[in-house]
């Protein structure tokens, strides 16, 4: 693989609905061998009533869902204590953080948050807002 693709819950529900610029994204992640994933928080936050359940599933089939283990959850923590921010509002972000930090380079996020995301991710991962 030759990178990745990471969707934080805005990400994630612009897939849900086929909206044009993150299905650009996505189109040209597969055309490069990227690979598409975010984290099962992230598919928890990202649930949307208007999104009929076999598009979410059918979305979901399609791109990595990366579980929340020991070791993610103790580098969020981590990344949360480095930048003095609270899990109560931060923990999914800090979570997705510590997924692309240990993702393949070069790694993208796509978020609707990027200042937030920006200091959890670090330098290595590049944040794009959508």
């Amino acid at each position: 693989m030759a990178g990745t693709l990471l969707l934080d819950s805005e990400g994630l529900s612009k897939l849900y609905r086929k909206d044009p610029t993150v299905l650009g994204f996505i189109q040209a992640a597969r055309q490069e061998s990227v690979r598409v994933a975010t984290s099962t928080m992230t598919v928890v936050q990202a649930g949307h009533e208007r999104v009929h359940p076999a598009r979410i599933s059918w979305t979901l089939s399609r791109i990595d869902v990366h579980d929340v283990t020991r070791e993610v959850a103790d580098q969020a923590t981590r990344l949360l204590r480095t930048h003095r921010l609270h899990g109560h509002k931060y923990a999914i972000d800090a979570v997705l953080a510590a997924i692309a930090q240990s993702a393949a380079l070069p790694a993208t996020l796509l978020t609707s948050d990027p200042e937030d995301l920006s200091l959890l991710c670090g330098p290595a991962v590049e944040v794009v807002k959508v």
